[in-house]
């Protein structure tokens, strides 16, 4: 009898017993709950379709607010309830603190040394010392507010003379969200900007933004291979050798501003009043080389980079989506700032405190769209329980925020808008019902930047301009798919100055 035939005509029998022996092993093992079948190879990845996040939480209302996957060869656990995430940031804090090896992590996070994709461990802590310390202090923050001001004033007079006094002018919101963020974030970390009318026969801005074009496409595509490690072999991953090049290139860029300003200091050029971040660790470097390598820089410099714009903007647009279809929520944002800022000034970081609505605003809509849905991928680094259930070493975490965030369970008419919900509320003393910077060792060392900026540019927006929807329909707020969850339809609003703030506006 042909062997090949036998083979065939079993191979349903093989499979199916596979699939049964698995299943059976999965309870006796004490496992969360998990869809059945598995299939061999890929697992539950024929399960996952687009947008991912409701795919999950469609799968959460079936097994529960905790239940497990196996996504080709990666054990995946998914918890969608406060219970379950404050388990495994309190009890299970270290155990989940490393992070899953990524491709991209691997080349984007200096083999996974840097402090977004790096394990739990000393160099880490080093690292997250370094940033919370040296580089997102208050004090820090605090000495580079006016570049955080510069360039929303910026903003402010680009719209102002793309619009005359009365009519309504259209504005596609994220462009010129992202012009500003960018802006900011390469001025804190190098004293540059590449965006703007004046940057446009620069060569490095050129670069630069081929750079961030090429990082947003291949950080946001979805590879196979990081669940099917025979996939990435037989395909020869075309996907590493893209991420090999842009490692080199970012690497590259980093490093130029690093030798500028070296350059600078020995000639006696540097040291500025408004110093750098690249500034800052290059004096500390001097000191404690050991600790301030280049590489730490650079890998410090693009985690903020990447991590720093692309979630500030879309929480932005997301906030400005959430305004122009509430606008009873508008007009009282702008008493507050009425009420609170001087007419013949822009609103600034140091009135922030003094708007507790605009706050909520923020708060509110960082709860109905978190732009990480599931935070940044945790690992467990030893075998453990979450919720009674086993769950082994190496498995990855996914959070499912957005779920949390929205369940009526949790919150009241979660779907509405609604930011009076934060007044008096103190969010450090909500555990797990509100974490949009996430939680734990890994929670994200930047919300003090983020607020600020956030707070900075909604603020000036509301104070400034008048804004409306561009028809009768409420603006779209489909989730889109990505890393970030953007909105699904790019937003497009109507703005005119306010007829208060014209004086003002004209002299900026």
């Amino acid at each position: 009898m042909d062997i090949a035939y036998v083979f065939y005509a079993y191979l349903p029998c093989i499979i199916a017993l596979y699939v049964i022996t698995q299943h059976l092993l999965h309870k006796f093992l004490n496992f969360p709950p998990s869809p059945f079948p598995v299939i061999p190879i890929i697992g539950h990845l024929y399960l996952l379709k687009k947008p991912i996040q409701k795919t999950l939480s469609n799968l959460s209302n079936l097994y529960g607010p905790v239940f497990f996957l196996r996504l080709g060869s990666r054990p995946v656990l998914v918890v969608s309830s406060v219970s379950a995430a404050e388990e495994c940031f309190t009890k299970n804090d270290i155990n989940f603190a490393n992070r899953p090896q990524l491709l991209y992590a691997k080349y984007l996070g200096y083999n996974y040394n840097s402090i977004v994709w790096g394990p739990y461990g000393d160099h880490w802590r080093n690292l997250r010392r370094i940033s919370s310390i040296e580089i997102l202090s208050t004090y820090r923050l605090q000495k580079l507010s006016q570049i955080r001001s510069d360039e929303v004033q910026t903003l402010i007079q680009r719209l102002v003379l793309s619009c005359g006094e009365d009519k309504y002018q259209t504005l596609h919101v994220k462009p010129v969200l992202s012009t500003l963020m960018f802006n900011v974030m390469t001025r804190m970390i190098a004293g540059k900007k590449f965006f703007g009318e004046d940057t446009l026969k620069s060569e490095e801005a050129k670069r630069f933004k081929e750079i961030i074009a090429e990082s947003s496409v291949l950080v946001g595509a979805s590879n196979v291979g990081e669940f099917m490690p025979i996939i990435r072999w037989l395909l020869f991953n075309k996907m590493e050798k893209k991420l090999k090049i842009l490692h080199k290139k970012r690497d590259g860029l980093v490093q130029k501003w690093i030798e500028e300003f070296r350059d600078k200091i020995s000639d006696g050029t540097g040291e500025s009043e408004e110093k750098s971040m690249i500034e800052i660790l290059l004096s500390l470097q001097h000191k404690e080389p050991e600790y301030y390598t280049d590489e730490t820089i650079k890998s410090l410099m693009l985690a903020l980079l990447q991590a720093g714009v692309s979630t500030s903007v879309d929480t932005m647009e997301w906030a400005m989506a959430f305004l122009l279809n509430s606008p009873n929520v508008l007009k009282k944002a702008q008493s507050e700032i009425d009420n609170c800022v001087p007419r013949h000034r822009l609103i600034d970081e140091t009135d922030l405190a003094e708007l507790p609505y605009l706050k909520c605003i923020i708060r509110e809509t960082m709860r109905m769209s978190p732009v990480a849905p599931f935070l940044v991928p945790h690992e467990s680094s030893m075998d453990s329980t979450v919720c009674g259930f086993f769950v082994p070493r190496k498995t990855m975490l996914l959070v499912n925020v957005k779920s949390i965030q929205n369940d009526p369970g949790y919150w009241e008419d979660p779907d509405i808008f609604m930011p009076e919900r934060f007044e008096g509320l103190d969010v450090a003393n909500v555990g797990c019902k509100w974490m949009p910077f996430g939680s734990g060792r890994r929670g994200c060392p930047g919300e003090g930047l983020a607020m600020r900026i956030v707070g900075l540019t909604l603020g000036a927006l509301i104070q400034c301009f008048d804004w409306d929807r561009m028809g009768e329909e409420m603006v779209d707020m489909t989730t889109g798919s990505g890393l970030t969850a953007p909105m699904a339809q790019p937003l497009m609003a109507k703005y005119r100055p306010r007829p208060t703030m014209i004086n003002l506006l004209s002299q900026i």
